[in-house]
């Protein structure tokens, strides 16, 4: 068990979203019929209503942002709001044979009236030498006034977009990711606002080694409100966010939140699962907390989850528990945190090694 309480503070303000697990009546259900076999033996009729069923029975009000599994990525149209947020969520998991690598980079923007805001969260992960500091976090002059895009700064520069390609640089750091085209695995918009995941393969070119694996990629884009420049109290509310690679050939992504803000655009509840094709949409999803270790406050951090889900390819589940762990900022009642965390899959009839990042605003 990960002893939390040693890892040294770091601040930073964050733009990503979250969800809640469903009841434990709906597990106690749902999940008493445990086996794979069982799930896999399921028509796709079958499974389709039940998944249905389960989640009018327990889901007592519809999400009002309208989804779309796949569909053609296209860029917002600039909010006529003169408040608007933006972010891109880059999680980047891969291995060669010193072992695996780990690496996040979140770029923000925002405009408020006429001032424009920008800020980078960049941070390295080592399966041999833990976490690493990289240089550029923190906010950055938005000089170009930009906010759809990703404006550069002086220590990352960004290329290419979505449906071509892209590739982060940044000399000062010795890395670079080539990332391919993003295939969009969920997307969901509620007025203007839009929130969408995508993953693709990519490379990660670090010094002189070259770390092959895939990604994981969170687009957001929301008018009337920007954390950049305002403070909002109680966004943030028991935030879970997995983004796990499967042994290298899929992905593996879910979020919790109970932000009413939030919820509206990216539920409470949502993820994907892909693995040698097309992503899919769970149908039915289940995450559990089993372990906690207390936190330097009047909260907790989970250290260990059951996860469960059902997909139109069958059933699948993992435990998942933490391994490595970073805070980056704690106060009385709540914390920022980041974590490597890994585990058994059952999938498809088949087993997977997953590996990957968690990030918990708690």
């Amino acid at each position: 068990m990960v002893d939390i309480n040693k890892c040294p503070p770091r601040y930073r303000r964050r733009g990503g979203l979250c969800f809640y697990p469903f009841g434990e009546s709906f597990s106690s259900i749902l999940f008493s019929l445990q086996t794979q076999i069982f799930f896999e033996s399921l028509c796709l009729s079958r499974l389709v209503a039940f998944g249905l069923l389960c989640f009018c029975v327990f889901v007592p009000f519809p999400c009002p942002a309208s989804q779309s599994q796949h569909g053609q990525i296209q860029e917002p149209v600039a909010a006529t709001s003169s408040l608007v947020y933006v972010s891109d969520y880059f999680s980047f998991v891969g291995q060669d044979e010193r072992g695996h690598v780990a690496f996040v980079l979140d770029a923000n923007r925002g405009k408020d009236g006429e001032e424009y805001q920008s800020e980078i969260f960049a941070l390295l992960h080592d399966e041999r030498q833990g976490w690493i500091a990289l240089q550029g976090s923190g906010s950055y002059e938005n000089s170009g006034r930009e906010v759809v895009t990703i404006p550069d700064s002086p220590m990352f520069q960004f290329e290419g977009d979505v449906e071509t390609g892209r590739t982060i640089q940044s000399r000062s750091n010795a890395l670079s990711l080539i990332v391919a085209p993003l295939a969009t695995a969920l997307s969901r918009t509620y007025g203007q606002e839009q929130y969408r995941m995508s993953s693709a393969p990519a490379t990660l070119h670090w010094g002189e080694r070259i770390v092959k694996g895939r990604i994981i990629h969170e687009y957001v884009f929301m008018t009337e409100f920007n954390r950049l420049s305002r403070t909002y109290w109680g966004l943030w509310k028991e935030f879970q966010g997995f983004y796990l690679s499967m042994d290298g050939v899929g992905d593996l992504y879910v979020h919790s939140q109970q932000s009413e803000r939030l919820t509206p655009l990216v539920g409470k509840l949502d993820g994907f699962v892909s693995v040698e094709g097309e992503p899919e949409r769970f149908q039915v999803l289940q995450l559990t907390p089993l372990r906690f270790s207390q936190a330097l406050g009047l909260y907790r951090w989970p250290v260990e989850w059951s996860l469960k889900w059902i997909t139109p390819s069958g059933g699948g589940s993992v435990i998942l528990e933490l391994s490595e762990f970073h805070r980056v900022s704690t106060w009385v009642i709540g914390g920022f945190a980041m974590g490597i965390v890994s585990g058994k899959a059952s999938y498809q009839g088949k087993t997977f090694n997953v590996y990957g990042l968690v990030e918990l605003i708690m």
